[in-house]
């Protein structure tokens, strides 16, 4: 009898083992696995696009200096709560050259010149495009000036400046256009640039007014 329970309890524990050895075996070959929760968790993102940049294609032309542009403020445009301009940008060199993005601009006094609060911010609306200017061809970029009285004095502190300064894209010599537009001394934005844009018109290279250096 001692023998006999002696071999039941080899037999239970032998299916036991059996058992368990069962439900940790892998796989079938061929089915697939079944991810864990940690698995499942960890798919990957695609990796944002990177942000595009102001460099014209090596194969351009090369960049309109600013001695090589006739510089020029068109009519003023109202509406309310400020004032738009159109820059225009003509190429009075003897050969072809190329713009690409967005002119430097701020509003300042004298001279001697000093800068009135805050230069433009980039209105980025118009797309980016390289322009190329044959001989007598045209840009043009949008200025847009918001009224410094549409601010209380102590914040804005307005200044009537004497010129606008522009800085062609991508070039460190600026040009002069004389105006007579308000600014804010203190940190407050009233000036916005759009990139250059290609323009169908063409400007007389007489009546060169309006360039300075």
């Amino acid at each position: 009898m001692w023998s006999r329970a002696v071999l039941l309890l080899c037999v239970a524990v032998t299916a036991g083992c059996a058992s368990a050895a069962s439900s940790s075996s892998p796989a079938a070959p061929g089915s697939p696995p079944v991810p864990s929760p940690a698995t499942s968790a960890a798919v990957s993102t695609p990796a944002a696009a990177p942000p595009p940049t102001l460099t014209p294609p090596a194969t351009a032309a090369a960049a309109c200096a600013t001695s090589a542009l006739l510089v020029r403020l068109g009519v003023a445009q109202g509406y309310a709560g400020g004032v738009d301009y159109v820059i225009d940008f003509t190429n009075q060199s003897g050969a072809a050259c190329t713009m690409y993005g967005y002119p430097g601009v701020s509003l300042v006094t004298g001279p001697p010149y000093a800068q009135v609060g805050l230069a433009a911010r980039r209105d980025t609306t118009a797309p980016v495009k390289l322009v190329t200017l044959i001989p007598g061809a045209m840009a043009t970029a949008q200025l847009q000036i918001a009224d410094a009285h549409n601010y209380s004095p102590q914040i804005c502190r307005p200044v009537t400046a004497t010129h606008l300064r522009v800085y062609p894209p991508n070039q460190t010599a600026p040009v002069y256009l004389a105006t007579t537009s308000t600014g804010c001394a203190e940190l407050v934005q009233t000036l916005f640039i759009a990139a250059v844009q290609a323009s169908s018109h063409e400007h007389p290279m007489t009546n060169a007014s309006g360039q300075g250096g």
